[in-house]
């Protein structure tokens, strides 16, 4: 197996189990498969008890710890990264913090459908100005956080057509029952937001883009993401609608280092969970992101089935040492506190 371990930091938007729904559809159990020892952050659920904590404590607690706690299970220092949606957003502060402060344990990263720059980003902007941020936040110090059922409205009015008006009509004027939809269960397994993050969040990504622009402050640093120097695969979905792919594209030019700029057929979510077994969708090749996306697009070459096993080979050309499996039990050096997904995907919004 692979002797560099993976780390994946999920959206804290959602549960981190969308990539591992079932095992058919399971990115993280097509790792292990292919040899890969993989690591999930599992966000806890927030309530008023984390009400102020801040996007530098996600991130402290979050995939920093998660760094010191894979060194202590494996041994080893070195780690590929895997952020997703927002979790790519906050690894990507990680990444500008770590290199501010001289820490290179990641020494690979890959973005799905992330967004550092927000210049473009997509249709969530409709609810982001001056006036609504102010609302949220008001709403938000009645209890400390922002309540998961009102995210999941934002998300679903997004996609009205789709995730709406289909099931009104069907449940409630025509009496029919929805079929069982794994990815729909998870959709609807919302998650609150701590007011001090979120606002955070909001404000400095969405109204004021500074990120990209090297004007993040974060954990008394000023975030450089020219200073981020490692290889990132920066994968982005045709039709998403959340992260669009012109906004991805924008966003790779923020990184000093080499950029493997991977489009992907279906919108946010079946985009990323497209396994090969099911030899659907289909992705896209086309050199470095430079230019415009619309020039990379025009020449960029499709290629059938799913991303991952071209993921896979890229990750294996960064790190392509083996150890033994018998080196890796569950739990490692660390006694393991029960099965997956562990505790903190039952708590419910």
């Amino acid at each position: 197996m692979f002797k560099r371990p993976l780390l994946i930091c999920p959206p804290w938007i959602n549960k981190f189990y969308v990539l591992d729904l079932t095992p058919e559809k399971s990115f993280v159990k097509w790792c292990v498969d292919q040899g890969v020892t993989v690591f999930v952050i599992s966000w806890v659920n927030p309530d008023e008890r984390q009400r102020d904590k801040s996007f530098f404590e996600y991130m402290k607690e979050g995939p920093l710890t998660a760094l010191d706690e894979i060194g202590k299970i494996t041994g080893e220092k070195d780690v590929s990264a895997i952020g997703s949606c927002v979790g790519g957003t906050l690894l990507s502060v990680t990444l500008g913090y770590m290199a501010a402060k001289g820490d290179n344990r990641i020494s690979s990263a890959t973005l799905f459908a992330t967004q550092v720059d927000f210049e473009n980003a997509g249709d969530l902007k409709v609810f982001v100005d001056e006036e609504q941020i102010r609302t949220v936040e008001r709403k938000m110090a009645e209890h400390g956080y922002l309540a998961g059922s009102k995210m999941a409205a934002a998300f679903n009015m997004l996609r009205s057509q789709d995730l709406i008006w289909p099931y009104l009509v069907n449940n409630y004027v025509r009496g029919k029952q929805p079929f069982p939809f794994d990815l729909l269960y998870w959709n609807s397994d919302s998650t609150r937001m701590p007011e001090k993050n979120h606002s955070f969040y909001l404000r400095n990504c969405y109204l004021q883009n500074r990120l990209s622009r090297g004007l993040m402050e974060v954990g008394g640093e000023r975030l450089d993401l020219k200073k981020v120097t490692i290889p990132i695969y920066n994968l982005a979905t045709r039709e998403d609608h959340i992260a669009p792919p012109q906004s991805v594209f924008v966003g790779s030019s923020a990184f000093g280092g080499p950029v493997e700029y991977v489009l992907s057929g279906s919108g946010h979510i079946a985009g990323v969970v497209n396994p090969p077994a099911r030899k659907k969708y289909q992705y896209w090749l086309g050199g470095p992101p430079v230019g415009t996306y619309e020039a990379w697009q025009a020449a960029a070459v499709e290629h059938p089935g799913s991303w991952w096993p071209h993921w896979l080979e890229w990750l294996a050309r960064q790190a392509p040492d083996k150890v033994p499996a018998s080196k890796r039990p569950p739990g490692g050096r660390r006694k393991p506190l029960g099965d997956a997904p562990g505790s903190y995907v039952r708590i419910m919004a």
